[in-house]
C-alpha cells in the first residue's frame, strides 16, 4: 500500500474525532481510540515503555494544543516543542510498520504498543513518522531511533512529527 493510502487511512480514523470532547470509549482513562497521547491499556500483553533519560519524553511530544485551521484542526506547537525542530533527537516507541516484510525504512513510532493492526493507538500526537538509513527488523519490543526530527507545521497527512535519517540505538 502507498504511503499516502496508508497514513490517509489511519489519519481518517482520528481526525473527525480531533475536536470532539463528549465522547466515550472504552479504553482506560475514557479517551477515543485514535485521539490524545494514547493510553497503555492495563491488559496490554506488552509492558510499557521503560524509563529513559537520553529519549525525548512522550509527555513533551503530546503536549500538541489544536487550533482551527482552513482544513480542520492544526496543531499549536509549545516553543519547547519548536525547538526540537531539524535536531537530531532520540525517540522510544513501539514499531508501526507501514510497509509488508520484516525489514522496514518507513515505520511510524508510537507511544504505546498497538492493540489492532488497523487503529492507532493515539492521536498524531503521539507518533513518529520514521524514515531510516538502513532496514530495522520489525520487533514488537520498543525501540529508540535517533535522527533529525522534524516538527511538522501543516503535514498533508496530519503528521506532527517526522524523523529523517534515523537510526535504531541501543
Amino acid at each position: 500500500m502507498k504511503r499516502s493510502t496508508w497514513i490517509s487511512l489511519l489519519i481518517s480514523c482520528w481526525l473527525p474525532l480531533a475536536g470532539q470532547a463528549q465522547l466515550s470509549s472504552p479504553i482506560a482513562g475514557g479517551v477515543p481510540a485514535g485521539t490524545g497521547p494514547g493510553v497503555h491499556s492495563p491488559n496490554s500483553p506488552f509492558a510499557p515503555l521503560p524509563q529513559r533519560t537520553d529519549v525525548l519524553p512522550w509527555s513533551l511530544l503530546t503536549a500538541v494544543k489544536l487550533r482551527d485551521g482552513p482544513k480542520g484542526p492544526r496543531p499549536r506547537y509549545t516553543p519547547e516543542q519548536q525547538a526540537l525542530n531539524d535536531k537530531s533527537q532520540r525517540v522510544q516507541g513501539f514499531m508501526m510498520p507501514l510497509e509488508p516484510g520484516e525489514k522496514q525504512k518507513h515505520f511510524l513510532l508510537t507511544s504505546v504498543p498497538l492493540t489492532c493492526a488497523f487503529c492507532t493507538p493515539g492521536g498524531p500526537e503521539s507518533m513518529v513518522e520514521v524514515y531510516s538509513q538502513n532496514p530495522v527488523k520489525y520487533s514488537l519490543e520498543p525501540v529508540v531511533v535517533e535522527g533529525r526530527l522534524m516538527v511538522l507545521a501543516d503535514d498533508p497527512y496530519g503528521l506532527y512529527y517526522r524523523i529523517k535519517d534515523g537510526v535504531v540505538v541501543k
